[in-house]
């Protein structure tokens, strides 16, 4: 069925009356509870409300900075459209089926003036399926020119500004243009969005903040993201001053794409040092783990759209130019350079290593022609500006030292030129040269190998044969995103000019055979690995990582750019603080298993010792008959057994249940007697070694075990040494009777057979054979021991051997995917958890002599 937001965009193309300053009516989404969307009308309407067979139809939906298309203003002062043929954007969709119905959002490259924008996104529409994001031109040039070119693309390309003459400082103005500019386009795509089916791929560096705005709006959208620019190493990016916000938002996607592993691996390193995030492979894919959603990462570089480049190298005028170059540069070994004019393209460094090579070898002195094509800048301001002059500079200076009245060592053609010619130029080269000292892809590689391969006419032309091999050469920056794809290419660091100029003249010596070896590897490569691949590929794997989209409760948490959507199992909820006081003054027998780090104090509390409070509330309902409250903790029994001396009938769990009392009078028990430590010996020595080489490190001695702890160490090599410690302890003690295990930011060591869980079917298991089986069961832990507590709460609580089936309330501190079927949010909230049932307790006589209710002490406490 179509929606009715949808249907309104159909009637855009076909009616006239259609007012184009109100926004589109999106279809009114009924939030029934939290996390849980219903869409009546979807599944009512009938089939005649349908249009056409959109029912049936699977649509996606581009969102990108530009659409693509040519904007041209006639004489007349009429708009006139046309689609770029040339564009990225408009060749992936030979990667979805034929029954695909693919729209577009995006700005034009064009300012419209608000008169016609109406008349525009309408013809838009209607012919070319584009829906147009109208920025104001103040907005645009903040958006666009301001934080986009000035901020970002710098940063991703490892640019800081160090220096004011070098670079542009932080400016929140411009952050707040590209916050609203994102924020734009968000309501765009919902203009278009026409069912939860509906698949968003969102490209590149200029709306990293859309699947924040996105997602807030519609919880289960299908969203996908891919970076086409470089991912900077944690260093650089931890610079930027709204890092975390960024990162946050491109974590509301389902799959981010990456050109290559290494920007996978930087943004990976980010989100563990700068959020906490794990990740990891399962079965070839990487995820992280976001609150409860997987969010996958995908890599895969672009690829070129052969049929296109196969097209234009067929017509006339290509070979004719073809014919042209090749006869003006008869008898020469002609290298090509085709860069965009930025800093970051290494064109002088190109240049210079050209004068190198001259300088050493004399021979090549007349022999060796570098044309180099400039596409127009992208952006403005003085740094392009010295770049140009630069690479003038360079060039003219080459000329001058080498060059003849009939032989000029460097052309460069700084104007635009036809794509054909640029093909051409392709065709004819012996040799093409990347040199960027920094690029996200750079397909000019891939489209100088496939127009290499050239063609029937091209060799006819030449008087070739057409079945003879072809060949190509290629120089790639170490540096660039296509690189690694690469093999057979020669590949450089354009900051060594030796490096460069010894790739140029290796170039000169390779036999034909070398050079037709190393293209037929490319070519097979670049047409196998194309566009329509790409696009098809990272479909398929945004669908994968979508498919469970309704199996999980979803909670919308977070204000602002630090909103999230939790993903939850469905019977996972919030617990009421209200049904928990009342299940408990209605019980007559009740257990309270409680960890204590993270859960009665704050993880990142530096005084971990209880409060006064604590200790009261703790008191209090140890103080009712009816309750048997036990600490369950990984900490020494003697530490807990100072913290809790003046809780009398407490009882504690020590080092995960390893040793219990009921207690203060009662002796410390455990069910592991006569144990042998002498695997301490053997773990100790090797813990301190690691401990001495990571530095942050520390091992916390216990009876029954010992652990590594790394939370003040480097993240990332904190990680690491603690997998190669787990391994080294694993080998070393397998012959043991212990366990090594990680946990959060520890490796430890324990007897085989303790566990919290365990602890809980002790305490309850003797309470049944003394005629207490409780009908009340609490159980509130935060970190992955806790699990065990609430397995095994559950299982004795579900058997039959008890007389009635109690209440249980298993619990986890935060919302995270979890055995316990409740949760609260923080430290604080248990402490009022409890508080609210100690005061219970403390007023059970008159409530139970109806002087008060449970819900007047629950008032008074509050």
């Amino acid at each position: 069925m179509v929606s009715k937001s949808y249907s309104n965009l159909l009637e855009l193309s076909c009616g006239d009356g259609v007012d184009f300053r109100q926004p589109f009516k999106s279809l009114p989404r009924v939030v029934t509870s939290p996390g849980i969307i219903s869409d009546p009308d979807w599944d009512t309407r009938s089939d005649s409300d349908s249009v056409g067979s959109a029912s049936s139809v699977e649509r996606k939906i581009i969102v990108a900075n530009f659409l693509p298309l040519n904007c041209a203003k006639d004489e007349a002062g009429q708009w006139s459209f046309s689609r770029d043929d040339d564009a990225l954007l408009m060749q992936l969709k030979d990667g979805f089926s034929n029954e695909t119905d693919v729209l577009y959002v995006g700005s034009l490259k064009v300012q419209v003036d608000p008169s016609e924008q109406d008349q525009v996104a309408q013809k838009l529409l209607r012919d070319y399926r584009c829906i147009p994001t109208f920025l104001p031109p103040d907005l645009q040039q903040q958006f666009y020119h301001g934080f986009c070119k000035q901020q970002l693309w710098p940063l991703f390309h490892y640019m800081l500004p160090i220096c004011l003459d070098k670079g542009e400082l932080f400016d929140r103005s411009l952050f707040q243009a590209y916050v609203r500019a994102n924020k734009l386009f968000a309501d765009k795509v919902m203009e278009a969005i026409n069912t939860d089916d509906d698949y968003v791929w969102v490209h590149d560096y200029h709306l990293m903040l859309l699947p924040t705005f996105l997602r807030k709006r519609l919880h289960r959208i299908k969203l996908g993201f891919f970076l086409h620019s470089p991912f900077p190493s944690s260093e650089i990016y931890r610079s930027l001053p709204v890092r975390d916000e960024i990162l946050k938002s491109l974590l509301n996607a389902d799959l981010i794409g990456f050109q290559t592993f290494d920007y996978a691996r930087h943004f990976l390193s980010c989100c563990s040092r700068l959020l906490g995030l794990h990740y990891e492979s399962k079965r070839g894919y990487i995820g992280i783990d976001y609150f409860g959603r997987t969010v996958s990462l995908k890599i895969l570089s672009v690829g070129v759209h052969v049929g296109r480049l196969e097209s234009v190298l067929t017509l006339p005028a290509t070979v004719k130019k073809v014919q042209e170059i090749e006869q003006r540069y008869r008898g020469k070994i002609l290298m090509l350079g085709v860069d965009d004019m930025d800093i970051f393209k290494g064109i002088s460094l190109k240049l210079l290593g050209l004068e190198l090579l001259l300088d050493r070898n004399p021979k090549l002195r007349g022999k060796v022609v570098l044309v180099q094509i400039v596409n127009p800048a992208r952006s403005t301001g003085k740094d392009v500006e010295e770049a140009i002059t630069e690479s003038v500079s360079v060039a003219e200076r080459i000329n001058v030292k080498y060059g003849s009245v009939d032989y000029k060592p460097v052309v460069l053609i700084n104007h635009r030129i036809p794509f054909y010619e640029k093909i051409a130029f392709y065709a004819a080269s012996d040799c093409c040269i990347v040199n960027a000292v920094r690029d996200g892809m750079n397909l000019v590689p891939y489209e100088y190998t496939v127009c290499r391969q050239g063609n029937e006419e091209i060799d006819n032309a030449r008087g070739s044969d057409t079945n003879c091999h072809h060949t190509s050469t290629l120089i790639v920056s170490e540096f660039v995103g296509c690189s690694p794809s690469l093999s057979g290419a020669f590949r450089v660091n354009p900051w060594s000019v030796d490096d460069v100029a010894d790739a140029l003249h290796r170039t000169t010596d390779l036999t034909e055979a070398e050079k037709r070896l190393r293209h037929e590897k490319h070519y097979r490569y670049v047409r196998s690995h194309n566009v329509a691949y790409w696009a098809q590929s990272f479909a398929q794997d945004l669908e994968r990582a979508c498919k469970d989209h309704y199996s999980r409760r979803c909670w919308a948490i977070g204000f602002g750019l630090n909103f999230r959507v939790i993903a939850l199992s469905p019977g996972f909820r919030k617990l009421s603080l209200e049904h928990f006081a009342s299940s408990y003054n209605k019980a007559s027998r009740r257990t309270i298993f409680l960890d204590y780090d993270g859960t009665l104090v704050p993880q990142s509390s530096i005084n971990k010792a209880p409060s006064e409070e604590l200790i009261t509330i703790l008191n209090s309902l140890c103080d009712d008959p009816k309750n048997d409250v036990f600490i369950v903790s990984g900490r020494a029994r003697n530490l807990l057994d100072e913290w809790f001396a003046p809780c009398e009938k407490l009882g504690i769990a020590a080092e995960h249940g390893y040793f219990v009392r009921w207690n203060k009078a009662a002796k410390w028990e455990s069910s592991y007697a006569n144990q042998d430590f002498e695997w301490k010996h053997i773990a100790e020595p090797i813990m301190q070694v690691y401990t001495e080489t990571t530095d942050g490190s520390s091992i916390e001695p216990k009876e029954s075990a010992l652990v590594w702890h790394y939370l003040d160490a480097d993240h990332d090599f904190g990680s690491c040494q603690a997998k190669e410690l787990l391994g080294h302890l694993e080998r070393v003690l397998s012959n043991e009777p212990v366990v090594v295990k990680c946990g959060h930011y520890i490796v430890e060591v324990k007897p085989q057979g303790v566990s919290k869980g365990l602890v809980v079917d002790k305490v309850i298991h003797r309470l049944m054979n003394n005629g207490k089986a409780p009908d009340f069961a609490v159980c509130i832990g935060n970190d992955r021991s806790d699990e065990d507590m609430f397995k095994s709460i559950d299982n004795m609580t579900s058997s039959a051997a008890f007389p009635t089936v109690p209440e249980v309330f298993a619990c986890s501190v935060g919302q995270k995917p979890s055995k316990a079927k409740y949760y609260v949010d923080d430290t604080g909230e248990v402490i009022r958890l409890l508080k609210n049932v100690a005061g219970i307790s403390s007023h059970r006589e008159a409530i139970n002599h109806g002087c008060v209710t449970f819900r007047d002490v629950l008032d008074y406490v509050d």
